[in-house]
């Protein structure tokens, strides 16, 4: 009979234990960051206790806090320690507030995903019991957003930016696409779709920039014909906002470019239940880091309020992800305990965050998920 619970735990600890030494890269971010990245850690904590993960912390300081001291809001030795980290916790962090970047103001979050090329930014969206959904239909997919190029203007250069004003009362952006990056990010999407109900929609807006998505998408379909198991359409972006409200059930996986991803992974986030629920990570083939959906809510600092939820299920994410790239299960049990424990947690009106219209706030939420995590 196969064994589970406490005893299955402990055997896993043991035949991890000494073995895997895995060392996560902490940047706690500024405004919620630190609290939700606390409230992270003390839950990664547990399973690694429970499931012998051999997790090791460095923290690093990030952000305006970095500014303060070191003049940057992102040091070169903190990518360095990210670089040869086996996982990254990033916290929210403010940088529409940050100077520019002749001033000292780095996006870590864009930073990293240049610098690691983590060109995979893997969103899912699941409708959970008892929480609300704003669409039509229950919802549970997943959007896989192409990462390093596309509008984004910190991002799409080799040197310089891709927006500029040519004259005081006319501002230009450049929008890239590559036949490179549109072709690994649609075989993420498809490999993801093997895992799962084995459909990919790829999303676009090829009627009116032909040549930019029109390269996108021959990219996708090339990749598609290598799957005949995975059924394949497309959709322009304007229909799948529409049908994110009113059919959202019919999707499995998302794949699109860099800007459109980013609107419509928060878009389909906050239809689910609420953009606080979605767990993010930023991942190549040799990198991975997880980082909440949100933002850093300053107004709500220190007063013990924010939802960890959403950076809760982006450590589970990272701790699958290195269940895959080492090849070890105990890192994917951790994780589906992590989940599990949300999902209980959060069928419990009395258990929820204030957010979500209960009473508790970060700190008892956490205690909550950890005591369930205990039981199970």
């Amino acid at each position: 009979m196969a064994q589970s619970g406490p005893r299955r735990r402990f055997e896993n600890r043991l035949n991890c234990e000494q073995v895997f030494r895995m060392k996560i890269a902490v940047l706690p971010g500024e405004g919620i960051g630190p609290e939700i990245v606390e409230s992270t850690l003390k839950v990664m904590n547990l399973v690694d206790a429970q499931f012998g993960l051999g997790l090791s912390y460095e923290h690093h300081v990030v952000g305006l806090p970095s500014l303060a001291i070191h003049g940057t809001t992102f040091l070169p030795e903190v990518l360095e320690a990210c670089r040869a980290a086996d996982g990254i916790l990033l916290g929210p962090v403010s940088h529409q507030d940050y100077p520019m970047r002749a001033q000292g103001g780095i996006n870590p979050s864009g930073e990293l995903r240049i610098q690691l090329d983590l060109y995979a930014n893997i969103r899912p969206s699941r409708s959970r019991s008892g929480i609300p959904h704003y669409g039509r239909t229950p919802m549970d997919l997943v959007i896989v957003r192409e990462n390093t190029e596309g509008f984004y203007a910190d991002r799409n250069m080799f040197s310089g930016s891709g927006e500029f004003m040519p004259t005081p009362d006319t501002a230009l952006a450049i929008r890239k696409i590559t036949a490179k990056a549109s072709s690994r990010i649609a075989r993420s999407a498809f490999e993801l779709a093997m895992q799962r109900r084995k459909h990919v929609t790829a999303v676009h807006k090829q009627n009116v920039m032909r040549i930019s998505d029109g390269l996108f998408l021959a990219e996708v379909r090339k990749v598609a014909a290598e799957f005949p198991e995975v059924q394949y359409d497309e959709q322009l972006v304007d229909s799948m906002a529409a049908l994110l409200v009113r059919d959202a059930a019919k999707f499995d996986v998302v794949v699109t470019t860099n800007m459109f991803g980013d609107i419509l992974s928060d878009e389909a986030s906050e239809l689910s239940g609420s953009l606080g629920l979605a767990g993010s990570v930023n991942a190549s083939a040799t990198h991975c880091m997880a980082q909440a959906s949100h933002g850093s809510a300053p107004d709500i600092e220190g007063k013990d309020l924010a939802n960890p939820t959403s950076l809760l299920l982006s450590a589970a994410m990272l701790l699958d992800w290195l269940a895959i790239h080492h090849k070890n299960n105990a890192f994917h049990l951790a994780a589906q305990q992590i989940e599990s424990a949300i999902d209980a947690v959060l069928r419990n009106p009395e258990l929820r965050t204030k957010d979500l219209g209960g009473p508790l706030g970060t700190k008892g939420f956490t205690n909550a998920i950890c005591l369930q995590m205990d039981h199970s």
